[in-house]
């Protein structure tokens, strides 16, 4: 059973419940995702989008991409490694096993045999390609708990890092249809008054920042003594072991993004004086569940916590969650 942790507010009790519970795959010897490796489209509103995308592969398409369900299955690996090789797949190659590239690249991923990756007759072979991105992918630092498309560029090296998250929606899409699994994330959904919470790194963050609580605002200050607003969120999430941009407008592309109405317990909300243009950011707070967040507000405002509506002034409409 989830161990149930407690976070006492200035105004009632909320109970956040650990969301890492393990989810039951298809096949028999999958690696079960946890929600702290959750998965799922970083862009909200993009889950159509995704659906559109898988549409319209065509039958080679889909043959690699099942490929690559399987052959994640069979080595126990967890659907949020499926998500990456389809997404890096899908990026390199539009899922086709190619016989030429940029250089010597060549096949799903467009690996080069000069770079060691394996003979021209190995790379071009969809069965070892496959096997060969999960090996790498499994020699990368923390990959379950990074954005899949960075993963992905970690295995890749692309001189071109952000296209990978372009096919997150359809990926997800993919992993859960394909691949059968329900509930891709691993994270239940909130019920009543009881939070699931986003991941085991946010209890973490929490417990911080409420520790904070009373401590004055001062602007670019990082604490111990005092905080700004993307200073405490620095701090917060630096003792759950997760780095973070230093101020609000960079936190605010440090993690996966969802609609703010869908926020849960340790996910960062933002404002702007153009809630249409994230350049405009100027202030970030943890949203704690139940109406609530705590902030570093402004000058005379100690560290508190406040209720929050998700019609405020100013409030972007996405939230973002730091490290997933």
């Amino acid at each position: 059973m989830a161990a149930a942790l407690t976070v006492v507010l200035a105004v009632g009790l909320i109970t956040v419940i650990d969301g890492s519970r393990q989810q039951a795959a298809m096949s028999g010897n999958v690696t079960e995702l946890s929600c702290d490796a959750a998965i799922g489209p970083t862009r909200p509103g993009q889950g159509h989008s995704g659906e559109a995308d898988a549409g319209s592969l065509d039958s080679e398409q889909r043959e690699i991409v099942s490929l690559i369900i399987k052959i994640g299955k069979e080595r126990g690996m967890s659907p949020r490694a499926w998500q990456i090789a389809i997404q890096a797949g899908m990026t390199e190659s539009r899922l086709k096993n190619l016989d030429y590239g940029d250089r010597d690249s060549l096949g799903i991923f467009q690996m080069r045999p000069s770079m060691g990756w394996g003979t021209p007759e190995q790379v071009t072979n969809p069965t070892y390609q496959v096997n060969k991105f999960y090996d790498v992918l499994e020699d990368v630092p923390g990959w379950q708990h990074i954005r899949p498309g960075e993963a992905a560029q970690a295995v890749e090296r692309s001189a071109f890092p952000d296209r990978y998250h372009e096919w997150e929606p359809m990926a997800v899409h993919l992993v859960q249809n394909v691949g059968e699994i329900q509930n891709a994330s691993g994270c239940g959904e909130a019920r009543g008054g009881v939070v699931l919470a986003s991941n085991s790194s946010a209890q973490r963050a929490i417990d911080f920042a409420m520790s904070e609580r009373g401590k004055p605002y001062v602007w670019g200050a990082t604490g111990p003594d005092s905080y700004d607003c993307s200073g405490l969120m620095l701090r917060a999430y630096e003792a759950a072991g997760i780095t973070i941009p230093r101020v609000s407008r960079d936190q605010y592309k440090a993690g996966s993004m969802l609609p703010v109405e869908q926020a849960q317990p340790g996910d960062l909300l933002f404002w702007a004086y153009d809630t249409a243009d994230p350049s405009t950011i100027h202030h970030v707070a943890m949203y704690l569940g139940n109406g609530k967040m705590v902030e570093a507000q402004q000058s005379g405002v100690p560290v508190h916590v406040r209720d929050v509506s998700w019609d405020e002034g100013g409030l972007v409409p996405q939230a973002v969650r730091p490290g997933v």
